[in-house]
């Protein structure tokens, strides 16, 4: 009698086995279809802007004129990426020193204080909706950048530090986790050896982590890449380079729902547009990429 009762047991387990197969490959393949759908919609949409509408590529990319209702129409985005980029680079060159101390702090100076009390607060800023630190910007940098600097205070300068405080939770977080988990035994090492605690940090525990660091810098630049609303109020949304960092820019993102309401679906200012979010697209893969590169040169 012990066989069958034994079979009888393994049956309801073989059955919650399958149950949970099928379900986790059922989500598995929406996943997958969700985004080939996605990239096919964007890619089918932007590059009807070169095969129907006949629009240079590399005038898009290269031109620095946007008037889709002119006569005749121009479609040159360099403004835009330029803006893009100069923001979101500048945001990690702030935020990125701030959030390696933070995490510096909180793992190897002040451990107990700073998990305690640094790290939830960090963390919460990343649940702050992106339309507060647009009126957060918009209320309080502009006008101390336009106290300060020659200019009207949007620019650069106003969407790099809204963006720099926005992507700074996830920099501290990458770098908080990548410190420590990092083996006690390097560091025992290193004081055995009779080096101080800062000698240690410096010598020892960032470059061992510098690829998890350097992630968390590539996640930052990517969040702000795609950030739309914050910068849109601080920028100024003009549609050229600027020549100095207190000067009205714009972005792709900020380009993109400022006109987007105000064009027909299928003109060519429309797929123009789509081209713009295809462009965004392409950035997002380039820094998937760059983040699993790193990943697999980390050293822990």
């Amino acid at each position: 009698m012990a066989q069958p009762l034994e079979r009888q047991k393994a049956k309801p387990h073989l059955a919650e086995e399958w149950v949970g197969k099928i379900y986790t490959s059922l989500c598995i393949g929406f996943l997958i279809l969700t985004i080939f759908s996605l990239v096919y919609f964007v890619a089918s949409k932007g590059l009807s802007t070169f095969i129907k509408d006949q629009v240079n590529a590399f005038d898009l990319l290269t031109g620095l004129k946007w008037a889709p209702e002119g006569q005749p129409a121009l479609f040159g985005a360099l403004p835009f990426i330029f803006g893009s980029f100069s923001t979101s680079l500048l945001a990690a060159a702030i935020a990125a020193p701030l959030g390696f101390c933070a995490a510096v702090f909180m793992v190897e100076i002040a451990p107990k204080f700073g998990r305690k009390y640094m790290q939830p607060v960090i963390e919460l800023l990343a649940g702050i909706p992106s339309v507060v630190y647009g009126f957060v910007g918009l209320s309080v940098i502009v006008p101390v950048l336009r106290d300060i600097f020659p200019g009207q205070g949007v620019g650069i300068a106003a969407g790099a530090i809204v963006l720099s405080i926005m992507i700074l939770p996830t920099i501290t977080t990458i770098a908080t986790d990548a410190l420590a988990a990092l083996p006690k035994g390097l560091k025992e090492g290193s004081y055995a050896l009779g080096a101080t605690r800062w000698q240690t940090i410096y010598r020892i525990v960032l470059p061992t982590t510098m690829p998890a660091l350097l992630t968390g810098i590539v996640l930052g630049i990517a969040r702000a890449f795609g950030e739309a609303l914050a910068v849109q109020m601080v920028i100024g949304n003009a549609p050229h380079i600027p020549r100095s960092l207190f000067e009205s820019a714009s972005t792709l993102t900020s380009a993109i729902t400022l006109s987007m309401g105000n064009t027909a679906m299928g003109s060519t200012p429309n797929n123009a547009l789509w081209s713009l979010a295809l462009i965004l697209m392409l950035m997002t893969f380039v820094f998937v990429f760059i983040v699993r590169w790193l990943e697999r040169r980390s050293k822990i």
